[in-house]
């Protein structure tokens, strides 16, 4: 099987935050049926490689193949690559429902009035609770949790 046949590539893989490189000249081919761990000291570049990988950091040099094709500068939301987080935050008082609303309850959106004179101007307003329920319940069903939406975080 050659370099083509990798599931995931990664060749000549970099990356320096503020000058210090903390990934250097990385290179790794998974192929399909591989399993395989990344081990090394703490700072060494192991979560830096697995969040380039995931698009949450951009390399700042090389190259990030995922079956072929290029990825190295792909968004995120725009990959097919799925990320469990170590830490994660949930808040345990609220149900899954009420943890997916909350950054929406706190998000605020533009919307455009005319003042007085007829300047338009920017004013910030938060969501509406039908927006919010509409959003969260879209949300749920995308990752099959709708039927969980009551359920407590921690079972």
């Amino acid at each position: 099987m050659d370099k083509t046949d990798a599931i995931i590539s990664l060749t000549h893989v970099g990356k320096e935050f503020d000058g210090t490189k903390v990934v250097d000249d990385f290179n790794l081919d998974v192929k399909p049926g591989e399993f395989i761990t990344i081990l090394g000291p703490s700072g060494c570049g192991k979560t830096t490689t697995l969040r380039m990988i995931a698009g949450f950091e951009l390399p700042s040099e090389g190259r990030i193949l995922l079956n072929g094709e290029d990825i190295s500068y792909l968004p995120p939301y725009k990959r097919p690559v799925n990320t469990v987080f170590q830490h994660y935050a949930l808040f345990a008082h609220l149900d899954v429902y009420d943890n997916v609303a909350f950054g929406l309850k706190m998000k605020k959106i533009p919307v455009e009035v005319k003042d007085k004179k007829g300047n338009v101007k920017v004013k910030y307003k938060h969501l509406t609770p039908a927006e919010i329920d509409k959003k969260v319940s879209k949300a749920l069903e995308i990752v099959d949790l709708d039927e969980m939406e009551d359920r407590d975080v921690s079972t």
